[in-house]
């Protein structure tokens, strides 16, 4: 597989609880929670487009364009998310910490192997969107986070139930919508 192209990018948490995210290729966007729906965020950005990403289930993350196109992403962990089917890996600058987090940042996270099983869908039927939707709801109810995945995260990215994935607390960015959902990291990739 050919090595994806990195973009790295950080947030910034606003005073009205919105998140400013500025990517390192110049793209900006602006990201707010919905109320009542902590899986689903909406954005627009500098460039004049706009749209939702909503956290499905199994770490696979839905952009809906304004215009209706939907894309799909995979959260790969440790603050990579791949999209494009693999060809660009998005970088959360800001959500690294911990020994396992300094480590991946001072290999280069591009580095690590992305394999086939990682690849985000090109395409989802209703149906499989809304099986992955009732996986996130039960991963929750059961207090396994709602990333989905084995881990237990509640990302859909890296977090381990909130923090930075290293599990050493750094809880930096919890509850950032002031309505007790905490914010995960990089809020769907």
């Amino acid at each position: 597989m050919n090595r994806p192209e990195e973009i790295g990018y950080t947030d910034e948490l606003l005073a009205d609880g919105t998140v400013h995210r500025r990517y390192e290729d110049g793209l900006e966007e602006w990201r707010r929670r919905t109320s009542g729906h902590p899986h689903l965020v909406h954005w627009h950005d500098n460039r004049g487009a706009s749209g939702t990403d909503e956290l499905l289930g199994d770490r696979i993350i839905k952009r809906s364009l304004a215009d209706g196109t939907v894309t799909y992403a995979r959260d790969i962990g440790y603050g990579r998310t791949l999209w494009a089917r693999g060809e660009k890996v998005l970088v959360n600058r800001s959500s690294f910490g911990g020994r396992v987090g300094a480590l991946l940042a001072g290999l280069g996270v591009a580095t690590l192997a992305v394999t086939a099983a990682q690849l985000p869908p090109l395409s989802m039927s209703p149906e499989q969107e809304e099986a992955l939707r009732q996986q996130q709801a039960q991963a929750q109810q059961s207090g396994g986070g709602g990333g989905g995945d084995s881990s237990g995260s509640a990302s859909a990215d890296d977090g381990s139930n909130g923090t930075d994935g290293s599990g050493d607390g750094n809880d930096w960015d919890a509850n950032w919508d002031g309505d007790g959902d905490a914010w995960n990291d990089d809020d769907f990739g």
